[in-house]
């Protein structure tokens, strides 16, 4: 019941937020269409990491639990010398969980893209200079840069700092040249997040098309959510290509469209399964 609530609220509250910008989006792709079809027009999608938009489920208990998420007020961690480790696949939610960490325990949040050789001293310079109360690294497991990971693990050690480490398999498996940096690593404690329940990714589908303002019939959305593949990534790389391909071709999400595509990740009984499904609705008329 409060999963139906939350989606009610979000479907209510997305017509009222984006009917003006849906207006005024299909007006500009038409202006844009009649020079070029076939390119991806500038819309791009920026997702809001917020408390209230967080579904709790029993895929991510785990690493709620350790984080304290659900306690709104500033705690002091109890992890073995401060440092932990978040990781699950692609899409399940970590950076969600992370920025939520972030505010609220007043942590500086770095992306692991951005500790390359040229700028792990700024950063380190920064941590020692500025009011910081935590660290988190999100998508540790992408740092080329192993020396400035174990700065950083050494620094937050130095100044009694909690660490938070995110990736996509635990930090015991991550590809790292420094002896003393894999023992580290090895030695904290992890969290797994895991896949979405099937509840969850039907959450996530439809939120995902509500916030990209995609027209899709009810009929196709059912038949997508029991189709595509049943992971958190592959559900956001089918929205993803299908606004991309909608914004390029200036319409509804077709049969047709769904098609060209999906096609890699539906199966072929779908693709024929889909030839009576023609018909385009807004998300106000979708029935609950």
């Amino acid at each position: 019941m409060n999963d139906f609530c939350f989606i009610l609220n979000l479907y209510l509250r997305a017509d009222m937020i984006f009917g003006k910008a849906r207006m005024q989006k299909k007006i500009q792709q038409q202006h844009f269409i009649e020079h070029s079809r076939q390119l991806a027009l500038p819309f791009p999608y920026t997702p809001r990491f917020i408390y209230s938009e967080f579904i709790s489920a029993p895929s991510n208990a785990g690493a709620r639990a350790w984080l304290g998420i659900n306690q709104r007020v500033r705690s002091v961690p109890d992890w073995p010398d401060q440092r932990l480790a978040i990781w699950g696949d692609s899409g399940t939610g970590k950076t969600h969980l992370l920025q939520i960490w972030a505010e609220k325990e007043s942590a500086l949040f770095l992306p692991g893209s951005i500790l390359a050789q040229n700028s792990s001293v700024y950063w380190l310079e920064q941590i020692k200079e500025e009011w910081v109360k935590a660290l988190v690294i999100d998508d540790a497991d992408i740092i080329t840069n192993s020396n400035a990971l174990l700065h950083l693990l050494n620094l937050a050690k130095e100044l009694n700092l909690s660490i938070i480490l995110s990736g996509r398999s635990p930090p015991a498996r991550w590809d790292v040249g420094l002896p003393d940096l894999a023992s580290r690593l090895r030695a904290m404690t992890t969290v797994k997040i895991e896949q979405p329940e099937d509840e969850l990714l039907r959450i996530l589908f439809l939120r995902l098309l509500a916030e990209r303002q995609l027209i899709v019939s009810s009929s196709m959305i059912e038949w997508l959510i029991i189709r595509l593949p049943r992971t958190a990534f592959a559900i956001r790389d089918a929205v993803n290509r299908l606004d991309k391909a909608t914004l390029a071709d200036g319409g509804g999400v077709t049969r047709n469209l769904a098609i060209r595509v999906l096609e890699d990740l539906l199966s072929f009984d779908f693709v024929e399964s889909l030839k009576d499904t023609e018909e385009t609705l807004f998300f106000s008329d979708l029935k609950f």
